[in-house]
C-alpha cells in the first residue's frame, strides 16, 4: 500500500481543482493533519495515513470542508482516487443571500460549479435563501437559482431530495417578472428531473394561489409514471400568507394523486374536511399499499387559522392510516376558543410545540390548554414543547400533573416562569419511574436581569442527582426574560 502513496500535485483532472468556495473552515485541526501528508511523503506519518483503507478515509474526508478536500486530495494517486469517490458528493447545503463579495466566491456561483463538477453523484440538494429587499438582490437570486436547475436538468443529477427554502415570493422585491421565471424554471425542472425524487422540499415559498397550484399538478404528474414516488412533501409556508388555501378543493384533489406519500407537513391555512378525506381514500396496488405516516401541521397567529374542521374527519382518517403521528405546532394563538377549536380530541397527536408571548394585559391564561385541551392526548402525545411567557400566573402544579397523565410521554421541553423547585421534582418523578421521560430541558424564566441566586438554588437542588441514567437528557437553566 505504501508504493501506491506517491505524491499528486498539479493535477489536470482533480474535481476540486477549481473549488466550490461557500463553506466555513470549521475543522482546521483535521484539514491541518491532513495538509501535513503533502509535505513529506517519507514520513511515518504520511505511511500510517496512506496505509489506511478506502472505507476509513471515506469517512474521514465526509467531516472535512472543501478547502480541506481540496488539500487532502493533492496529496496522492490513493487519496485523490478515494476523493472520486461519489459517495462523498451525495449531499449538499447552500445558502444563497444574492450579495457580491470581493473577497470570497458567491455562495450561488459556488453551488453552479459543483453541480457542474460533481451532478452526476448528488442524490440530496438544500438550498436555503434569505429573502432580499432590494429588486436587485432579487434579480441575481432568480438568475442563480435558474442557473442552478438548468445545470441540474443538463447533468441529469439523481437527486432524490430536494430543498427550495424561504423564497418568499410574496415580498416586495420580487417583480412580477422575477416571479413568473421562478415558478416557470421550478415547473420546468418538475418536469423534466422530478422522477426520481421521494423528498421534496418547498417551505416558505409563499407563492400565489394559481402558480401553487400549478407547481403541485406537475409534481404530481411527474410522480404518477414512476416508482419510487415521492414519500415526502413538505409545503410549510408555501402558499402566500394570506391565502385561504382550506376553500379551494383543488389542493386535496391534487395532492390526492401522490399516492406514495407518508409523511406530509402543511400549513394550518391547508386544512380542511376535504383534505383529511384525500387521505382517507387513496388507490391501492400491489406497488403502493401506502399510509400517510407522519401529518404536520404548523399554525400562525399570521395565516387564516379560523376554519372549522369536523372531529370525525380526524377520527376516519386515524381509522384509515394505522399508526398516523400528528404533529402540531402553534405560534402566538392565544385564544382559548381557537385553539380548542384546532385541539380536536379525536386527533392522533404525538407532538405539540407552543410558542405563546403575552403581555399581563391580555386575558389569556395557559391553564385551561394545560389542564382540558393537552391530557385529551395523553395515550398518543410523546413530545411536548412549550415556550410561554406566563409571568403572572403559576402554572408549576398543573406542568406537573400533565407530565404525570401522559402515559408516552417521552420528551419535555419547557421554556417558562417556574419554581426552581419543579425542576428538581420533575426529575425526581423520573428517577422514581413516575414518568417514562427521557429528555428533560427546562429553562426557568426570571424577571430578574441578575439571575445568581435562582442559579446558585437551581444548582444546590440539583446536586444530589450527579449519577443521571444514561438514557436520560437533562438539561436546566436560569435565564433573564428580555
Amino acid at each position: 500500500m505504501d508504493e501506491e502513496f506517491l505524491p499528486w500535485q498539479n493535477r489536470e483532472d482533480s474535481p476540486l481543482k477549481d473549488g466550490f468556495g461557500g463553506e466555513e473552515d470549521r475543522k482546521e485541526e483535521m484539514g491541518q493533519e491532513l495538509s501535513v501528508a503533502g509535505h513529506g511523503c517519507s514520513s511515518e506519518r504520511v505511511s500510517s495515513w496512506g496505509s489506511l483503507p478506502d472505507v476509513c478515509l471515506r469517512h474521514v474526508f465526509r467531516f472535512l470542508t472543501d478547502r480541506n478536500r481540496r488539500n487532502a486530495d493533492l496529496v496522492c494517486y490513493h487519496w485523490h482516487n478515494v476523493m472520486r469517490s461519489p459517495s462523498l458528493w451525495r449531499s449538499r447545503f447552500f445558502h444563497f443571500n444574492g450579495q457580491l463579495s470581493k473577497y470570497r466566491q458567491s455562495e450561488s456561483s459556488s453551488a453552479v460549479a459543483y453541480v457542474r463538477s460533481l451532478g452526476v453523484y448528488l442524490e440530496q440538494l438544500e438550498v436555503c435563501v434569505c429573502p432580499p429587499r432590494r429588486s436587485l438582490v432579487a434579480r441575481r437570486l432568480e438568475q442563480a437559482i435558474n442557473v442552478l436547475f438548468s445545470e441540474l436538468t443538463r447533468v441529469n443529477a439523481p437527486l432524490k431530495s430536494l430543498s427550495l427554502m424561504r423564497l418568499g415570493l410574496d415580498e416586495p422585491s420580487w417583480t412580477l417578472e422575477l416571479r413568473n421565471s421562478l415558478v416557470e424554471c421550478l415547473i420546468l425542472f418538475l418536469r423534466r428531473g422530478a422522477s426520481r425524487l421521494t423528498s421534496v422540499c418547498l417551505s416558505g415559498m409563499r407563492i400565489s394561489m394559481n402558480q401553487g397550484l400549478e407547481v403541485l399538478s406537475v409534481l404530481a404528474h411527474s410522480q404518477r409514471c414512476h416508482y419510487p414516488r415521492c414519500s415526502s412533501l413538505d409545503l410549510r409556508g408555501f402558499f402566500s400568507g394570506e391565502l385561504k388555501v382550506h376553500h379551494n378543493s383543488e389542493v386535496p384533489r391534487i395532492l390526492r394523486y401522490l399516492q406514495g406519500l407518508t409523511d406530509l407537513s402543511l400549513s394550518y391555512s391547508c386544512l380542511s374536511d376535504e383534505l383529511l378525506m384525500a387521505f382517507q381514500h387513496r388507490k391501492r396496488g400491489w406497488r403502493d399499499l401506502t399510509y400517510l405516516q407522519t401529518f404536520s401541521l404548523h399554525c400562525t397567529l399570521n395565516e387564516p387559522h379560523e376554519q372549522v374542521v369536523c372531529g370525525c374527519s380526524w377520527a376516519t382518517l386515524a381509522s384509515s392510516c394505522p399508526g398516523l403521528k400528528v404533529k402540531l405546532t402553534v405560534d402566538q394563538i392565544i385564544d382559548t376558543d381557537r385553539l380548542a377549536g384546532i385541539l380536536l380530541p379525536e386527533i392522533p397527536l404525538t407532538e405539540y410545540s407552543m410558542t405563546a408571548f403575552y403581555s399581563p394585559d391580555q386575558n389569556w391564561s395557559t391553564l385551561p390548554l394545560l389542564c382540558c385541551m393537552l391530557p385529551r392526548y395523553r395515550h398518543s402525545l410523546q413530545n411536548l414543547c412549550l415556550d410561554l411567557s406566563n409571568c403572572n400566573e403559576s402554572m408549576d402544579e398543573e406542568l406537573l400533573e400533565l407530565v404525570k397523565v401522559c402515559e408516552h410521554l417521552e420528551q419535555l421541553r419547557i421554556w417558562a416562569f417556574l419554581e426552581i423547585s419543579t425542576v428538581q421534582r420533575l426529575l425526581h418523578n423520573r428517577l422514581t419511574k413516575n414518568s417514562s421521560l427521557n429528555k428533560i430541558r427546562v429553562r426557568v424564566y426570571s424577571i430578574n436581569e441578575e439571575t445568581k441566586e435562582q442559579e446558585d438554588q437551581l444548582k444546590e437542588l440539583l446536586s444530589s442527582y450527579l449519577h443521571l441514567p444514561p438514557e436520560l437528557d437533562f438539561f436546566a437553566k436560569v435565564s433573564s426574560f428580555v
